[in-house]
């Protein structure tokens, strides 16, 4: 069989670049593609922003430029390569749109992002192929759909290739003036209907009409958007378009989450030596000066604080929560009142409380690695990879079941589920799952059996990079 090739346009992707999930997956995912199925090989394209240049200034391979244009505007294109870890990694390079410090937060995102997803059709003849599936993600790359569903699809070197969209946070759309169409992306007036929302010019929607597929980060968060609860206004486009949007689980990097051989670990462990995860908990005390009490229960949270993350719903119960021999770890930052109502409950409850605003992974898989739950009450949540990662290291999630939540934590009943889960987004609820868990945790036979239980569940991209291929291979029949 003849070799299909797929190229994942992204604006971020991690060892390079990196602000979140959607960096995780641009960096996960290809090597998984490939690593799964010979027959498909993914390439990675991106902006050439400043700090890559910085970094990879010496091993970047230059190919070629060319001219894009964008509207009235004739702009240089310069396209570099790198190969790392097996992937193929193009680079396009304009000093005017990506020699700047931030990747995002301009006043010209929507121009910047509009030229990248235009000079991807320009650079083929550089790169030398044309992919049999261009694989987009997120409103700043949502003109990738549109302008090869709109302009190059005319063209015969352009006319076989599909389109995947994949929408990681749905909140995100990219609106714009109706000037916005014609002077900054090129499109014609007659497409107005296509991209036009609610009087605005909505990127998102664009990319959700004009995609041969479109989807999501889990199963449940696809149905989520096509209900006004979780669609951001968006949801009379994707009921009409529900037949092509689905959604896909996504991973986590399971060798670098791996309490067998993390180095940050003072002790690794396993599902078989689970009890070694004892002394990591005692560490971890010692380390932020926690009461050194194996008999406590040690709920962690590692989160953005923002109304998103369920932050109120902790908050409302928190000394409640307090009331049993309950340790409480806090790593995020976030929203400045959340900050300081939680450093206030770290001087509430000296040596049974740390707050850390801050994020670091290193402390993070310290917090993993020793502490016994992990909560996340999300209000929503398109995949949630923390709840994954916790469960990696024999820490039992106490979640809300909304979007990923709800498809990777199932409420532990009588020896079935892996973890704790409330319906609602209301703090009685989530004060009622976390009582159980501390009740659990006191039979430490069934506590362990979980714990053990958990640490067994493939979590890898392995399992996404097969569902990702199945896709392909339809859209390619």
């Amino acid at each position: 069989m003849k070799q299909k090739n797929i190229l994942f346009v992204v604006a971020e992707c991690t060892n390079f670049v990196s602000t979140g999930g959607l960096a995780e997956v641009a960096g996960s995912l290809p090597k998984a593609i490939n690593k799964a199925n010979r027959g498909y090989k993914v390439r990675v394209m991106l902006p050439l922003y400043k700090a890559i240049l910085n970094k990879y200034q010496t091993q970047l391979k230059f190919l070629g430029e060319t001219t894009v244009v964008l509207a009235w505007r004739k702009l240089y294109c310069g396209v570099y390569s790198l190969k790392q870890d097996g992937i193929d990694y193009y680079f396009i390079d304009n000093k005017y749109y990506f020699d700047r410090e931030n990747i995002y937060g301009h006043f010209d995102d929507g121009e910047r992002f509009a030229f990248f997803s235009k000079s991807v059709f320009e650079t083929f003849p550089i790169i030398g192929f044309v992919p049999d599936i261009i694989h987009s993600h997120d409103w700043h790359t949502a003109l990738v759909s549109i302008y090869l569903d709109i302009l190059f699809r005319k063209q015969r070197l352009f006319t076989n290739i599909k389109s995947v969209f994949t929408i990681h946070n749905i909140e995100f759309q990219g609106i714009y003036e109706l000037p916005f169409l014609e002077d900054i992306i090129g499109i014609d007036k007659q497409y107005q209907e296509i991209l036009e929302y609610n009087g605005l010019v909505n990127l998102l929607k664009g990319a959700i009409v004009c995609s041969d597929l479109v989807s999501t980060v889990s199963p449940r968060y696809a149905r989520e958007i096509t209900t006004s609860l979780y669609a951001a206004g968006l949801e009379h486009i994707t009921r009409i378009n529900g037949n092509k949007i689905i959604g896909i689980l996504n991973g986590i990097d399971v060798d670098f989450y791996n309490p067998a051989a993390d180095d940050v670990l003072p002790v690794n462990y396993t599902a078989e030596n689970i009890t070694d995860k004892i002394q990591n908990k005692e560490a971890l005390q010692r380390g932020l000066n926690l009461n050194v009490d194996p008999k406590a229960c040690v709920i962690c949270m590692v989160s953005r604080l923002t109304a998103q993350k369920g932050i109120d719903l902790v908050i409302a119960q928190f000394d409640e929560i307090m009331k049993d021999n309950v340790q409480f770890v806090l790593l995020g930052k976030g929203n400045r009142y959340f900050e300081e109502k939680f450093l206030e409950f770290a001087k509430r409850y000296p040596r049974r409380v740390s707050v850390l605003i801050t994020y670091d992974t290193n402390l993070a898989k310290k917090i993993y690695g020793g502490s016994n739950f992990f909560l996340m009450p999300s209000k929503s949540e398109p995949c949630g990879l923390a709840q994954m990662i916790a469960s990696r290291y024999g820490t039992i999630p106490i979640v809300r079941a909304t979007g990923g939540l709800y498809d990777t934590v199932k409420d532990y009943n009588d020896g079935l589920g892996n973890g704790f889960a409330f319906k609602d987004f209301d703090s009685n609820q989530m004060l009622e799952k976390i009582k159980e868990a501390v009740f659990l945790y006191n039979d430490k036979e069934r506590y362990t059996q979980l714990a053990k239980k958990i640490m067994g569940i493939d979590f890898s991209w392995n399992v996404s990079a097969k569902a990702y291929l199945q896709i392909y291979k339809q859209l390619l029949k």
